[in-house]
């Protein structure tokens, strides 16, 4: 869904003109236009003024249903069947040794560190 013609949409439902939606929100006609014909990306702030002046919820410019969508139970998921490298024993050890000694490094020493590694990896 491309959100200017989402926009555009709600405000021809609700007859009003992009005139109508420069008083409402304060933002120029011309930006509107832009904003409804997919030249200009609207900030998360200038979308709220936007569903403000169209009197919809935030959530109505992203989606068409009156209802909001239900958020999946992320819990619930199964876990992968594949172990990741240093999720658990003595690679999770070594890991967070690793992380630790890397916290107390020196800005220098990290580049030189990651020098080494990249030198390593090309071979």
């Amino acid at each position: 869904m491309i959100i200017g013609d989402r926009l555009r949409s709600l405000r021809e439902e609700r007859l009003l003109s992009q005139s109508d939606i420069e008083q409402r929100t304060g933002l120029f006609r011309c930006y509107v236009s832009r904003v409804e014909n997919g030249h200009t990306v609207p900030s998360i702030e200038t979308l709220e003024k936007m569903a403000r002046a169209l009197e919809v919820p935030l959530y109505q410019i992203f989606y068409e249903s009156e209802v909001p969508a239900q958020i999946p139970n992320l819990l619930k998921r199964k876990a992968p069947d594949i172990r990741l490298w240093g999720s658990a024993g003595k690679e999770a050890v070594y890991l967070n040794k690793l992380r630790r000694a890397l916290g107390k490094a020196t800005p220098d020493e990290r580049k030189l560190l990651m020098q080494l590694v990249q030198k390593m990896a090309v071979r």
